[in-house]
């Protein structure tokens, strides 16, 4: 097991918890996302002085619309009271909190600084904490992917249109001839509002003394999951739990892991309505789903939509989450912590952060949501009072030219080191997963365990070569 302490300063792009620990993170690919967490904070009486930080931003690249270039700043215009240290929890002594530990890898030449929280509703500093990004090395529009926080107050109403499935046309370019695809079957309207009236009374509203989140009910005897980001901000070890049938009570926070961005709280309660946890990986592109929330503290609000992606890779307050399922059904301020729900009634993902184009701070369709394999593996841990591990692969990698992986530093001592790896090579294949970027990797090292012996193919002066690494773990 390699010590995250010693790893030197990142200088290329930020492989998630997986890869490398405690370096500064930057951007996945010269295009960072921004990324808020969709807790809604209260309105504070005085900003703090954090907020009057600001650098230059970044020019778009040529050709492509003037998006707002990635901005990060933290809840500090939004102070808290001083938070005494709970088990997982981040500490602070009037800091800003809510934020993720240090994470590996970042992409070179992106910037050091970490990316901070900015509430919904408020008004972004002027340019970017840190240095222009590099040129992006693919030609998409700068996002901010923002975890859903809500300003007290303010509504951003976000329609969404809803329909079943229509049938397909296949036209040959020669209008000569047509072939019409048989529709698939629509979906049943009455069956989704089916769903949502069972599932509903598991998902729960968590309120701190800043803001408002979301929250699923775990077990019938009390824990509740959630994301990190929505109690980190809770002034103690205790918040608020409201339910479907609008009772209250106390909830204390019995474990957290920023990196993962989840947290369990339990009630003193029992009988609870415990949600059914299906399979993430039994989840394909183009499911319909509901999120269930409290965005803009509006409890119990369902939205429809589908699953867009799977296994994706974002940057998030100082920490790259990968392997989150992307959808389109409408996720706001205050929906974080909620559940992502399948057809089956079963909760498939948290929902965790939006993404926007920097002209405003609410929906526009890209939301992303934690896996319900990942949720449930790491709220088991936290419930038996474990630390929760993370795989750990100890390289630091950018996107190649012609595809791969291409490690740019491997750490001394961590698992790619001892299992032969150098810098240069370029990793085609971890495990059974293709690798044809360096989020492929992300996300290949993030769905394995730390212990677990993988088989790494990989291009080394032009010849291919494998090796097989045992993973190591960082907490």
């Amino acid at each position: 097991m390699s010590d995250p302490q010693s790893n030197p300063e990142p200088a290329d792009r930020q492989i998630p918890n997986p890869f490398a620990a405690d370096a500064a993170p930057g951007s996945h690919s010269g295009e960072p996302p921004e990324v808020r967490s969709a807790e809604r904070p209260a309105t504070p009486e005085q900003p703090s002085a954090d907020q009057a930080a600001t650098a230059s931003p970044a020019a778009a690249p040529a050709g492509q619309p003037a998006y707002a270039p990635p901005t990060y700043s933290y809840q500090s215009n939004y102070p808290t009271a001083p938070q005494p240290a709970v088990s997982g929890v981040p500490a602070s002594s009037g800091a800003p909190v809510g934020s993720y530990g240090p994470d590996p890898l970042r992409r070179e030449g992106a910037p050091v600084s970490g990316p901070v929280w900015m509430p919904p509703g408020s008004n972004l500093p002027p340019g970017s904490p840190f240095s222009p990004a590099p040129t992006p090395s693919k030609s998409r529009p700068f996002l901010k992917v923002v975890a859903g926080v809500a300003a007290a107050g303010v509504i951003a109403l976000c329609s969404a249109v809803a329909g079943g499935v229509v049938g397909a046309a296949v036209v040959d370019k020669n209008p000569v001839s047509t072939t019409t695809v048989n529709a698939a079957p629509a979906i049943d309207r009455s069956s989704l509002a089916d769903i949502a009236a069972n599932v509903t009374p598991s998902v729960v509203s968590i309120k701190t003394g800043s803001g408002e989140g979301s929250g699923v009910v775990f077990t019938a005897d009390g824990y509740i999951v959630t994301n990190n980001h929505v109690v980190a901000t809770a002034s103690g070890k205790t918040v608020t739990v409201s339910f479907s049938d609008g009772t209250k009570t106390t909830g204390t926070i019995v474990g957290t892991d920023a990196r993962y961005d989840l947290a369990v709280v339990k009630v003193d309660k029992t009988g609870l309505t415990a949600a059914k946890f299906g399979k993430s990986t039994d989840v394909r592109v183009g499911d319909t789903v509901l999120a269930i929330g409290s965005p803009l503290g509006l409890e119990g609000s369902v939205t429809e939509g589908i699953i867009s992606a799977k296994d994706r890779t974002i940057t998030v307050q100082n920490s790259t989450m990968s392997g989150l399922l992307q959808t389109d059904a409408p996720i706001n301020p205050g929906n974080s912590g909620g559940a992502l729900v399948n057809t089956n009634g079963e909760v498939v993902g948290i929902n965790s952060s939006i993404a926007t184009d920097g002209s405003s701070e609410g929906n526009i369709g890209i939301g992303f949501a934690i896996s319900s394999d990942r949720v449930s593996a790491v709220a088991n841990q936290l419930i038996k009072g474990q630390k929760v591990d993370h795989p750990y692969l100890g390289v630091k990698a950018s996107d190649n030219e012609t595809g791969g992986a291409k490690l740019t530093e491997v750490v001394s001592g961590g698992a790619a080191e001892k299992a032969g790896l150098k810098a240069g090579d370029v990793v085609t294949r971890f495990g059974e997963s293709v690798v044809n970027d360096a989020d492929d990797l992300v996300n290949a090292v993030g769905s394995h365990n730390p212990g677990e012996q993988i088989t790494v193919t990989y291009l080394r002066d032009g010849a291919t070569k494998t090796t097989t690494v045992t993973l190591g773990s960082t907490s």
